[in-house]
Parts: structure tokens; C-alpha cells; sequence
């Protein structure tokens, strides 16, 4: 009988395991189309025009933030959730918020730094960030003081290619600048080339213990780093937009809502 308890407990732990891992959260939006940003701790961020939405793990709001006189936030980097950095690029305004969503400084003009023409920027270690800078297609990372400390000068002329990126990204000292006609170069923390990530015509992507994953034609695509192989999950949403995948959970962004399992 004893025996016949515990293979009882042990099913039932099991059923009860099942159900947890098959959880689904849904959050929905009240403006359609909203990108979504998502740290290390499994908190998501939802942003729209002007306004930002703190999430917790389990779908809670915990925050919002919303300035509008600086026009309607381009960007926002949660790689560090103590200190986000936010980006107003019509303005060439860049805040940083801690993880209650307050701004924790004045607000950085990249034009009073010399910088007026910032395409991309991105969080970097040790409070730090990069920029793309367009008029002279160079990368430069500032640290917590914005003093530039790392110039890569002109990475046309150094690459001999036609640079037009999208979107960048640090991960584990390593920058991830994404030229959709070239592939994803990758850039070490001083600003010195590594290597071509050969995935063309994406425009964003995240980057899991070196591994590329992305979305496109219906599947979230990772690209092994070390295999140089990649495997794919298909998704048949017919409405879905985009899938993440972060903090071991599938993130699935519709019109009007985010799905997290």
C-alpha cells in the first residue's frame, strides 16, 4: 500500500508539474502594435508611443512611465533593469530609469555631446552605451560619466561594405550591430571587428548565452553559434506578430496582447 501511495504522489506531482510548465499569461494592450522589451529578472516592458508599462514575471503591472514633450520613445534597452535606457531619437534625448521607473538623472543630449546625428544606441556594461553615430558611420561606447572611451572610426572604409543598420545590442562584451543587406557584425568591447553572424533582412533579434534567435515566416529561428547550424520552431498564429524567446519562456506578441507560456 505504501508503494501504491507514492507512485500516487508521484503522478500527481507530475500532473501538477505539467500543468505549470503549460501556463500561460496573457497581458493585453490598449494601443495596437506596441513593441515590447524584456530583462533578465522576466520582467517585460510594453511600450508605445509615450508611454512605458512595467511588468512582473506573472503579468502584473507594476509601473508606468510617460513623457511626451520629447516626442514618442524610439527605443528602450532593459539589459540592466536598474538602470533602463530610454530613447527619444527625434530629439536626440536619451533618460535612464531605475527599476521603479523614475528617472535617475538629467536627460542626456546627444547634440550637446557633438553627436547630433545618433541613428541607433544600446546599453553596455558598467553603465555605459554605445551609439551608432550616421554622419560618420562609427560606433562609440561612453561610460557612466559620458565620456567617449571607445571610437571605432569609419566602419565603411574599414569593412568596405555599405552599412545601413537597424538595430544594435550588447551581450557578454560583445556588440551586435544588424546591417539587414550584410548580416549581424559583431564588435568586441573596444570596438574592434570579430565576425560576420551570416542572417540577412531581420529587423531585430536577441541574443541568449551566444546564440542569435529571431522571428520570421511564421517560426522563432536560433542560430548556433557554435554549430553554425540553424533550428527553428513553427508557430501557426495566424495573427501573430513576433515571438521572443528569453528566461527559458516563449513570448508571443499579437495586435492586442502579449502571450507568455
Amino acid at each position: 500500500m505504501k508503494i501504491k501511495g507514492f507512485i500516487v504522489s508521484c503522478i500527481l506531482w507530475l500532473c501538477s508539474f505539467t500543468f505549470q510548465a503549460d501556463k500561460k499569461i496573457r497581458v493585453m494592450f490598449s494601443e495596437s502594435k506596441p513593441r515590447v522589451e524584456i530583462d533578465g529578472f522576466g520582467n517585460f516592458y510594453i511600450i508605445t508611443n509615450h508611454e512605458m508599462m512595467k511588468y512582473n514575471s506573472e503579468g502584473v503591472l507594476q509601473k508606468k512611465f510617460s513623457i511626451k514633450k520629447y516626442g514618442h520613445i524610439d527605443y528602450v534597452d532593459a539589459m540592466n533593469p536598474l538602470k533602463i535606457l530610454v530613447y527619444y531619437k527625434d530629439f536626440q534625448q536619451v533618460l535612464f530609469l531605475d527599476d521603479q521607473l523614475t528617472q535617475t538623472n538629467s536627460i542626456v543630449s546627444l547634440e550637446t555631446l557633438g553627436y547630433e546625428q545618433t541613428e541607433l544606441i544600446c546599453s553596455s556594461a558598467n553603465n555605459g552605451f554605445w551609439i551608432y553615430n550616421k554622419q560618420n558611420n562609427e560606433l562609440i561606447r561612453f561610460d557612466s560619466d559620458l565620456k567617449p572611451i571607445v571610437h571605432t572610426g569609419n566602419l565603411k572604409r574599414i569593412l568596405v561594405v555599405d552599412l545601413k543598420p537597424n538595430y544594435m545590442m550588447e551581450h557578454n562584451s560583445f556588440v551586435y550591430l544588424n546591417c539587414p543587406s550584410e548580416g549581424i557584425l559583431v564588435f568586441d568591447m573596444y570596438g574592434t571587428y570579430y565576425k560576420t553572424i551570416p542572417i540577412k533582412n531581420v529587423n531585430e533579434f536577441n541574443v541568449v548565452n551566444g546564440d542569435v534567435f529571431y522571428y520570421e515566416n511564421k517560426s522563432l529561428k536560433q542560430y548556433q553559434v557554435l554549430t553554425f547550424n540553424t533550428v527553428e520552431k513553427l508557430f501557426t498564429d495566424s495573427l501573430l506578430q513576433n515571438v521572443y524567446w528569453q528566461n527559458n519562456r516563449f513570448y508571443k506578441v499579437f495586435n492586442d496582447s502579449l502571450v507568455i507560456f
